[in-house]
């Protein structure tokens, strides 16, 4: 709250000290001459204007504890209270004749969204590294079916940023002696629900699912955690869907969910494809001097050509040539199979820490991922996109399982989840389930946060080999 009220201050008097100084300056309200015309400071309206902002800020509930430090809703919430605001304001404006200024109004708005959204990435950050520490948890304790209690407990654990930290299970069984994942053990049976609340200090409890809970039983249990202030959530068997797709479909007092069906054309992928014009152009011609140094300095570390063109796997199955610049021998190609046996990445693919083909330019371009800024051509001529599933060769795609295939339904990218979720380190399920779970749930916003992630795992050069 304190991060949010400074940025709006900052953000709505900046703007004004920006557009006109120091000096007092006012803004007139309806000056048509055929009626009684006023006048109030802008230094009033800023205050006015600052108040209203943090007042639809709470009011969009972006400072939930459930949606900070994980997810997109606090940043969509963010934006959405802020265009509000401003564009209530841009009616009103026009309506009542005010002459609110043009570059008052136009500073303000941007200034401000990009500190609230700064800040709220600073505290995330924050929260995120103290979770790491052990900070900042909610003791949770997993009630359900044995299998889906596994299943739910290592994906929670997948992801320490949400702040969930499970100490216990209850299954139907109720089998102990036993841990449904690495330090969760089995405590009891449904019957002993209430007993480990009060001896693990429960804060949150995930039902997974249990034939043995009839549906009165489950809204007894919500009671009960009600009247101690515990929360309670409820995990469906779904699976790798986002929350784009997932809508809440009540039915005679039943809490249905729709999931909606995945995407593959129409409007969004007409916006994907403008973006991935502008963004590709815009990058080419602003990285053109850095191709230029990089191009020379390739020819002067060893011999042979500056890229690297290699046959990949596109949209719908079909092949493409992807442009790297060269970061290994000309060689490189018939020394592989030598090599295989060495791989140090995972079933499908072939890394290894310490490449001996690796050029010591190419090694230090690998790092900085540098060597793949040619690929913005590809993303130009519509081969490739900015954001999307990892484009595989076609030796890699011979050993696909059915479901693998589902990763050609859109194209090859960049980047993407793969990119930032540990790189070359990530198993080749994890790899899968990643580069599906973009297919299926893709958005532009998702999209935005991928490219800025992107960013920041380049810069650690963590899983770049």
């Amino acid at each position: 709250m304190v991060s949010d009220t400074l940025s709006v201050l900052v953000a709505v008097f900046g703007s004004q000290w920006i557009r006109f100084g120091t000096e007092a300056e006012s803004l007139a309200i309806d000056p048509d001459p055929r009626y009684i015309a006023f006048t109030i400071s802008y230094t009033v309206f800023s205050v006015v204007l600052a108040l209203v902002w943090l007042f639809a800020l709470s009011l969009f509930g972006t400072r939930r504890a459930s949606i900070i430090g994980t997810g997109t809703v606090e940043y969509k919430q963010i934006v959405d209270a802020t265009i509000r605001v401003f564009g209530v304001l841009a009616i009103i404006c026009y309506l009542g004749k005010v002459e609110l200024g043009r570059g008052y109004f136009l500073l303000a708005l941007p200034f401000g969204l990009l500190l609230l959204l700064g800040t709220r990435w600073a505290w995330r950050t924050w929260v995120g590294y103290k979770r790491k520490s052990g900070w900042y948890f909610n003791r949770t304790l997993l009630i359900g079916e044995q299998h889906q209690t596994q299943h739910v407990a290592a994906q929670i654990l997948r992801a320490p940023a949400s702040g969930l930290a499970p100490v216990a299970a209850i299954t139907s069984d109720g089998l102990g002696q036993q841990n449904i994942a690495p330090g969760i053990a089995v405590a009891g049976g449904l019957d002993d629900i209430e007993r480990v609340l009060d001896e693990e200090a429960i804060e949150t409890v995930v039902y997974t699912g249990s034939d043995q809970m009839s549906p009165d039983a489950l809204r007894q249990l919500g009671w009960q955690l009600e009247s101690r202030g515990i929360h309670l959530v409820v995990a469906p068997a779904l699976t790798d869907i986002a929350g784009p797709r997932i809508r809440a479909r009540p039915v005679a007092g039943l809490p249905l969910i729709s999931v909606d069906i995945p995407e593959f054309e129409g409007r969004k992928y007409s916006s994907k494809r403008a973006l991935d014009i502008l963004g590709s152009g815009f990058g080419i011609l602003l990285l053109s001097p850095i191709f230029l140094l990089f191009a020379i300095l390739i020819k002067r570390d060893s011999r042979g050509p500056v890229f690297f063109r290699q046959k990949r796997v596109g949209l719908n199955g079909r092949d493409f040539y992807m442009v790297k610049f060269r970061s290994m021998v000309v060689d490189a190609e018939d020394r592989l199979d030598a090599l295989r046996h060495q791989s140090q990445g995972n079933e499908i693919l072939f890394k290894m820490k310490s490449d001996p083909r690796i050029t010591k330019l190419g090694a230090f371009m690998r790092r900085y991922s540098i060597d793949e800024l040619p690929q913005l051509i590809n993303v130009f001529r519509g081969d490739m996109s900015l954001v999307g599933p990892r484009p595989p060769l076609r030796s890699e795609v011979d050993q696909y399982e059915d479901a693998a295939h589902r990763r050609f339904l859109v194209k090859p990218g960049m980047t993407g989840l793969w990119q930032v979720s540990g790189r070359s380190d990530l198993s080749w399920e994890d790899s899968l389930r990643l580069d599906l779970y973009y297919v299926e749930n893709w958005s532009m916003t998702g999209d935005f946060i991928i490219l800025w992630r992107t960013v920041r795992a380049v810069m650690g050069s963590s899983g770049a080999y």
